[in-house]
């Protein structure tokens, strides 16, 4: 995936723009289908007796799925990580929602439309069957959802994945890929020094907010207009505050309020575009396993081991800003992402501490940060050496004999 790819804005239906579609749909095709007056004909009074016994038993399905929804939620914050919202924010959830709404909508709208009348289209019936059939299968899928939602190796596994797909975009490791202007090496300075002249800088005028999504399309379009350059001095995942700048306009003059439309934000972090979200889910569900409440090391190297992957992409990458071209291979937007101390800082260095209590997570921990030497970029490796020798200080104290093992030959 390209950094433009990865920046491009995710539209979502909202859950209660999707719940109000099912509802107006349920509403129209209740009162279009008795209607009909060609083609097949049934009796009405059976038909009207089952679907609106149907649509009335569909109640039931909807306090199911509040219960699968409340009961994962819960069981996600207080097992892994209060962030961890991949049910919560889960497509199928709401769409099997709207559809249970539409239906039993349409089963009573129906049942009005169809009156005292004493035939009723057959359309009714095979409406009423074929959405049925749909919602069995929705709500088997959400089961299943649920089900693998509340396992330890899917959540892993499921956030390494999402947060995989950010890093090799945001993060490439080859020499190529920086070279061809997709990722500017070296520090923040080295990113400033080919931009024009700075024009001005636009600030955050709303109360705190979290830097969701960039609707890099947007900002291109902008930026392109006014022949500029625009830098984000703050990646996705950074809490925007009244006052701070948010971007820096180089070159040309553009409208802050074409800046801050770009700028998509909320009240949490999520996966789409953060490049440490991922990292931060897998640092907390070690924590959590590391607390004295929980007690279960085993976890916290499971976690250990899908962070090692994730953290190889920006240790061997000198990256610093993110360049996004328009199509005239023109530099129109810069993102500036978390240098390589603080991805250490906020993933790892909480964890070094965490795991001077078991033998086992400190040999994981520096397995990682061995492992992690290897693709290390030159400027990186200092601060992995550091670590290294915290963690060797602290085993030398605390468990000396298994040092000694491990010394000897």
């Amino acid at each position: 995936m390209r950094p433009r790819s990865a920046l491009r804005r995710r539209r979502r239906i909202r859950a209660g723009a999707s719940q109000l579609f099912g509802l107006l749909a349920g509403l129209a095709l209740g009162i279009a289908l008795p209607g009909i007056s060609g083609g097949p004909m049934v009796p009405a009074g059976p038909v009207t007796e089952l679907v609106l016994a149907l649509g009335l038993g569909l109640l039931g399905a909807i306090a199911l799925i509040f219960s699968l929804l409340f009961l994962v939620v819960q069981w996600a914050a207080t097992t892994f990580t209060p962030r961890l919202t991949l049910f919560r924010d889960a497509p199928i959830v709401w769409r099997t929602f709207a559809l249970t709404i539409g239906l039993v909508v349409f089963s009573l709208t129906a049942v009005v439309a169809t009156g005292d009348r004493a035939e009723v289209s057959a359309a009714v019936l095979v409406c009423e069957l074929v959405l049925l059939l749909l919602l069995a299968v929705l709500l088997r899928n959400l089961q299943l959802r649920a089900f693998t939602a509340i396992q330890l190796a899917e959540v892993i596994a499921s956030v390494a994945e999402r947060g995989r797909a950010v890093l090799d975009a945001f993060y490439p490791s080859s020499t190529a890929a920086a070279q061809a202007g997709r990722i500017a090496p070296g520090g923040t300075d080295t990113a400033a020094d080919a931009l024009p002249a700075l024009r001005s800088t636009v600030v955050w005028p709303y109360p705190p907010a979290v830097l969701q999504q960039v609707d890099i399309d947007r900002l291109l379009r902008a930026a392109g207009a006014a022949d500029a350059v625009v830098v984000l001095p703050h990646a996705p995942g950074t809490t925007l505050r009244r006052g701070a700048a948010v971007a820096e306009v180089h070159g040309g003059e553009v409208p802050a309020g074409a800046v801050l439309g770009a700028l998509v934000t909320g009240k949490e972090r999520t996966l789409e575009q953060d490049p440490t979200l991922a990292l931060r889910l897998l640092a907390d569900i070690a924590l959590r396993a590391l607390s004295p409440a929980v007690n279960d090391p085993a976890t916290a190297v499971q976690a250990l081991e899908a962070l090692e992957d994730l953290l190889g992409r920006p240790a061997a990458t000198p990256a610093a800003a993110v360049r996004v071209h328009d199509d005239g291979r023109t530099v129109r937007v810069v993102v500036r992402l978390p240098g390589w101390e603080e991805v250490l800082r906020t993933t790892v260095d909480d964890l070094v501490v965490a795991s001077f209590a078991s033998p086992m997570v400190l040999a994981r921990m520096r397995g990682l940060l061995r492992h992690l030497l290897v693709p290390a970029h030159g400027d990186h490796r200092g601060s992995i050496v550091l670590r290294l020798g915290w963690l060797d200080e602290e085993e030398a104290a605390r468990f000396p004999r298994l040092r000694r093992e491990r010394e000897e030959p």
